[in-house]
């Protein structure tokens, strides 16, 4: 027999062995001695003084469970029909992955490196301020996820198979925690091993992957996708593309516009991050004076506040992390945030952004049309590299100092490697982002005794939460004017994360077979 059942386990109570299956037999008022348990989900209620750890166990009693088996069906596709696809960050790995399974050869078309050859990359532009514009925090292999963290918490509950994604990713090589923890995290040391998995699945089952293949055009016969040039002077012929290249590839938002295909602008947010002692996040969110129990985590925080009609909230928050340059051009500044697996340096960051309406708050921009979400994120990067003094240094300001409008004398060491350099940011951001966040600061200080402090830094600017524009697409997914192409993901604006972007990676790989 087997039982579903919930239990809370405290602090002291965790560290008793059995204690589960002993919690398990006394709700269920049976003997402990026939009783197995496997833990299904696990969070932390840390709200007030006393600390629990919730489980959902699934009780065997009197039999034993089944062997956890990750398996897919993904078939040999070496002289199946093709579909193209441009991009190889989640939206592309995950629609790659559904042609195997579904008999259709992925063709990927990557411009960055793979795991392995971005790694030079990634140090370039933190050691020397050179920004590859193909391959860094956001272009290669695996995408923006790949050396930016790998959460995977979402909310896209309703688009597609969550628990699919999770056992894709343990197929491949990630720990079955992720199908347990409530906001689970693989870490961005353990992803690019999980992503050359991914590609060698991909290849060993026929499919092609190209890297260093930015697409540079499309050919356009009547309203129908003919054919993709690429750089270096190669052209392939086309019949479906799926099109994931993800929310910072400006260059095919350019190319779109340019062949007068339909693009709509969209909202989106942009703001700072702010980084705080991993210390201070651990003793106001568990209560604690000295440092936290070693059974618990680093702590992680969500906040989110309405100032005027626009929400100001944390995005992309990351305990035990580091800032890193996120710029995928000259002549930028672009800030995210990552985490090792473990979770164990010293700082803890977060995006603290501000909604900003398409329609209503950037009305200098109307010019561009739609891209004038575009042009508005770049021109707080441009402002931000040019007061960080014109390289990879960041402006920053103590988070008191941003709030009380007065320049920071120095500033608080952080994570982020290229160095931060001491601006009036609360002058230097427009009204409409920086008056929101210093209101929202203050109310997030409130909510948390103990955030507000000189202690943190404010560190600009954080433009990449999500893309400004939305590719359209018909309800079966594909572009109301061009036949044969199939917007997906981030750049699409059809998702916001690893998973949301995987599932909707699925859904376009499926539609774009379907149209076959």
């Amino acid at each position: 027999m087997i039982k579903t059942i919930q239990i809370r386990v405290t602090l002291q109570e965790a560290v008793q062995e059995g204690i589960l299956v002993e919690k398990a037999a006394n709700h269920l008022e049976v003997s402990k001695e026939t009783v197995i348990v496997k833990v299904l989900r696990k969070s932390i209620d840390a709200r007030k003084s006393t600390i629990y750890f919730n489980y959902k166990l699934a009780v065997y009693i009197g039999e034993l469970p089944s062997e956890n088996s990750y398996s897919f069906d993904y078939k040999d596709v070496s002289g199946a029909k093709p579909i193209h696809i441009i991009g190889f960050g989640p939206a592309g790995m995950w629609a790659a992955l559904r042609c195997l399974e579904l008999g259709f050869k992925p063709i990927v078309l990557e411009r960055g490196k793979d795991v392995k050859e971005r790694r030079r990359d990634l140090k370039a532009i933190n050691q020397d301020h050179i920004v590859g514009e193909d391959s860094n925090y956001c272009f290669g292999e695996g995408g923006a996820g790949t050396y930016s963290d790998g959460k995977l918490y979402t909310r896209s509950l309703k688009r597609g198979d969550v628990r699919r994604i999770f056992e894709s990713l343990v197929f491949h090589g990630a720990t079955e925690q992720i199908l347990i923890d409530a906001h689970p995290h693989i870490g961005t040391n353990k992803l690019p091993k999980i992503v050359a998995n991914i590609r060698e699945t991909i290849k060993q089952h026929g499919g092609e992957i190209h890297f260093e293949s930015r697409v540079t055009d499309f050919t356009i016969s009547n309203n129908r996708i003919k054919a993709i040039q690429l750089q270096h002077g190669r052209e392939m012929t086309v019949e479906r593309v799926i099109l994931a290249t993800g929310h910072s590839a400006r260059d095919i938002f350019y190319l779109l516009h340019k062949k007068k295909i339909a693009l709509q602008a969209k909202s989106f947010a942009m703001g700072v991050r702010v980084e705080h002692p991993q210390h201070i996040i651990d003793r106001i969110q568990y209560h604690c004076e000295g440092n936290r129990n070693e059974l618990l985590p680093p702590a992680a925080y969500s906040l989110v506040h309405q100032v005027k009609e626009r929400g100001v909230y944390s995005f992309c928050m990351c305990p035990g992390g580091f800032i890193v340059p996120a710029a995928t051009a000259s002549g930028e500044v672009v800030v995210n945030g990552m985490s090792p697996s473990k979770r164990n340096n010293l700082f803890a960051n977060s995006g603290i952004v501000v909604e900003i309406n398409i329609d209503k708050d950037i009305p200098s921009y109307e010019q561009y049309g739609p891209l004038k979400g575009l042009e508005y994120q770049k021109s707080l990067e441009r402002l931000a590299f040019t007061s960080g003094g014109r390289n990879q240094t960041a402006p920053a300001q103590r988070l008191t100092d941003f709030v009380n409008g007065k320049l920071s004398p120095d500033l608080n060491e952080t994570s982020y490697q290229p160095g931060l350099k001491s601006v009036p940011m609360h002058s230097l951001l427009p009204k409409i982002i920086g008056g929101r966040l210093r209101k929202g600061f203050q109310a997030f200080g409130q909510k948390m005794h103990g955030y507000f402090t000189e202690e943190a830094n404010v560190i600009g600017v954080e433009s990449r939460t999500s893309s400004p524009i939305t590719i359209p697409r018909n309800d079966l997914l594909e572009h109301p004017e061009i036949k044969g192409l199939f917007p997906c993901g981030e750049g699409g604006g059809y998702a916001g994360g690893i998973v949301s972007a995987a599932m909707d990676g699925e859904r376009c790989a499926q539609a774009a077979i379907n149209n076959y």
